[in-house]
């Protein structure tokens, strides 16, 4: 039996190694400064939460590792349970709301028929200009029934209009400030989805026969699917994170919004009031997970395909 000669293996120049060194070193060093930055203001926080998530301060002994005890105790929490369902109604109302009053002002800008463009894009666009904090101080002091606008039509017209920052209405009227912030962000996500449309295929569609309804449901809507898509995962995570307006006009109105009001507050509270670090930290992982969860199905389901 006769053996024959194995091939011999190919052995790369040392010219393509090096090039091939060269190109990997060249792509980490514009890559590493992006990396560290990452890991130490993203990576590094969530890791030491989830640290301190796992730890308990006692009165005696200091602190000591308890396990999943915290995520436990979170779980069968019905200050944070409560808190998740006031944030999940509020995202269910006010998420829709806001998504279709932005979409028909894009519609309105992009469909050329809007007089004083240019000045209505501007000013739909302005009050996300506004810092969440002062947002919140001028509507806050415009629903005060005692010293803002409501009490002073109450006065000068002698009516009984509903106290906007009664327990009943305040988260309502929490979402009316999100929905005025946020209005003009998804509007500008809507607009430049809708600019990178061709112009012909309206123009084809014009010669077909299709009035302006059919050209809205038949092309532009299929057309910003994906901007919808991430304007409602966007608005979905701002729900979750919800804080800024609750904590400003919580002293406006101290009866209605509490302390555990929203999840984050919540865990503010238990952090900066409470000394309750460790579980602060156990609430904002577990309200971390909820949101990544919701807002991944939300997305596998905007982009599936019909």
């Amino acid at each position: 039996m006769t053996l024959l000669p194995s091939p011999a293996k190919a052995v790369s120049p040392p010219r393509t190694r090096s090039r091939a060194r060269r190109n990997a070193l060249a792509g980490w060093g514009f890559a590493g400064p992006f990396a560290v930055v990452f890991a130490l203001v993203f990576l590094a926080p969530i890791g030491y939460a989830f640290y301190l998530s796992l730890m308990r301060d006692r009165l005696i002994g200091g602190t000591s590792f308890v396990g999943a005890d915290n995520y436990l105790q979170a779980l069968t929490d019905a200050r944070f349970w409560e808190g998740s369902a006031r944030v999940g109604l509020f995202l269910a109302v006010q998420v829709p709301v806001m998504l279709g009053i932005a979409l028909l002002v894009a519609l309105a800008i992009d469909s050329g028929r809007l007089y004083g463009k240019a000045f209505f894009r501007v000013a739909v666009f302005l009050p996300y200009a506004v810092p969440a904090v002062v947002a919140s101080l001028m509507w806050g002091f415009i629903y005060g029934a005692r010293f803002g606008l409501v009490g002073n039509l109450n006065d000068a017209f002698a009516l009984a209009l509903p106290d906007p920052l009664s327990p009943s209405l305040v988260l309502a009227s929490i979402g009316n400030v999100v929905t005025w912030e946020f209005v003009g962000y998804n509007t500008l996500i809507f607009y430049a989805a809708l600019k990178v449309v061709p112009r012909s295929l309206y123009e084809a569609a014009a010669i077909d026969g299709a009035g302006e309804w059919r050209i809205v449901t038949a092309i532009k809507l299929p057309a910003i699917r994906s901007a919808v898509v991430i304007a409602t995962i966007f608005s979905i995570i701002g729900s979750f994170q919800l804080f800024n307006e609750p904590d400003i006009m919580r002293n406006l109105a101290p009866n209605a919004i509490t302390t555990d009001y929203t999840p984050n507050l919540y865990t503010y509270s238990l952090a900066f009031s409470g000394q309750q670090h460790n579980y602060a930290a156990t609430v904002a992982i577990v309200m971390g997970v909820f949101t990544a969860v919701i807002a991944y199905a939300v997305q596998l389901r905007g982009m599936r395909k019909g």
